[in-house]
């Protein structure tokens, strides 16, 4: 049964796009219908509701966009939401819009604000995990991120045929500033000579250890994937260092950049975000507030937003032991 006190859902997406966040904002529209709420959709995420950029949403405003990657509801960053009085007149906007609760589309920056918006004006507000890089603790995996590590995985499958053609050295830079998670996984899955992350407090002698142990058994090409957080530097210096120790190898630098983050979702980010858009509406109507909604062993949780933004997924050693035995 629907708290009666919940009318009006408002939707956004904030912070970085990823894959599937159309899907999320498909889920909650069609959610708030399946429970007779209205559903009102604000463009541009905070500063969106700054400046009363609101739309009416209903169940044929969202046909079509499933398997579309990106955004409808465009998303920017609000350095004026971060102002008390930036979000006060957010507030206004809320009322005015006769918007009773709010779902959040976004990573842990989009999380802070909700927690601090709901603290100060009360607005109940449930989040939805959406970002490529998979670091945000409540829920094993986030929106968009299944679908930029196939993207990393085709991209590397393609530059190692040329590797392996002209006997080259690749060093490939995936996204992850804070987070190893499309790096390891993708690096595991493309058979990468070593895989950088920020999690491992990598040496530079590890790495020419394995490329000289490569050397040895014969191994003409060789990727590298580097995460963008790497704590040893970025990829380019990566390669001069490389460079000025084997100066024989034909090194090569390619960095993906924001092609991980578009491109139409997976299946599986298009399942979890429609399982989570759901969660979240349903969650509102239960009085659940200032949480966020995840997957976890394949179950519906709830994770405080203060737990959500503090705490980060852990990279699962198993993992890089795998990388690492695989790697000779």
């Amino acid at each position: 049964m629907a708290d009666k006190q919940i009318h009006t859902i408002g939707v956004m997406t904030s912070g970085g796009d990823a894959p599937g966040m159309n899907a999320a904002i498909r889920s909650v529209v069609r959610a708030c219908n399946f429970h007779g709420i209205n559903c009102k959709g604000i463009r541009l995420g905070y500063q969106g509701l700054i400046d009363n950029n609101v739309v009416e949403l209903g169940p044929r405003s969202v046909s079509n966009i499933i398997n579309r990657g990106g955004t409808i509801l465009k998303t920017a960053r609000s350095p004026e939401f971060i102002t008390e009085e930036g979000r006060k007149k957010a507030f206004q906007n809320v009322i005015d819009n006769d918007i009773d609760a709010l779902v959040v589309i976004g990573g842990d920056g989009s999380f802070t604000g909700a927690m601090i918006f709901e603290k100060e004006f009360g607005t109940p507000t449930i989040g939805v995990p959406g970002t490529i890089d998979n670091d945000i603790f409540g829920t094993d995996f986030t929106i968009g991120y299944d679908t930029a590590l196939n993207t990393a995985v085709e991209a590397i499958d393609k530059i190692r045929d040329t590797a392996t053609s002209h006997n080259r050295m690749f060093f490939v830079e995936v996204m992850g500033r804070d987070a190893g998670f499309i790096a390891l996984n993708s690096g595991i899955a493309t058979g990468a000579q070593d895989i950088l992350i920020p999690e491992r407090k990598d040496e530079i002698d590890d790495l020419f250890g394995t490329l000289s142990r490569g050397e040895r058994s014969g191994k003409l090409s060789n990727i590298i994937v580097v995460a963008e957080g790497e704590e040893l530097g970025g990829v380019y210096d990566l390669a001069k260092f490389t460079k000025m120790k084997y100066p024989q190898y034909d090194i090569r630098v390619t960095v993906l950049g924001h092609i991980q983050r578009g491109g139409d979702p997976t299946c599986s980010d298009r399942v979890l975000a429609s399982r989570l858009g759901i969660g979240a509406v349903e969650g509102l109507l239960e009085g659940k507030r200032n949480v966020m909604a995840g997957i976890r062993s394949n179950n519906l949780m709830f994770t405080p937003f203060n737990e959500a933004i503090q705490k980060h997924n852990e990279i699962d050693q198993e993992l890089i032991r795998v990388a690492d035995i695989l790697a000779r």
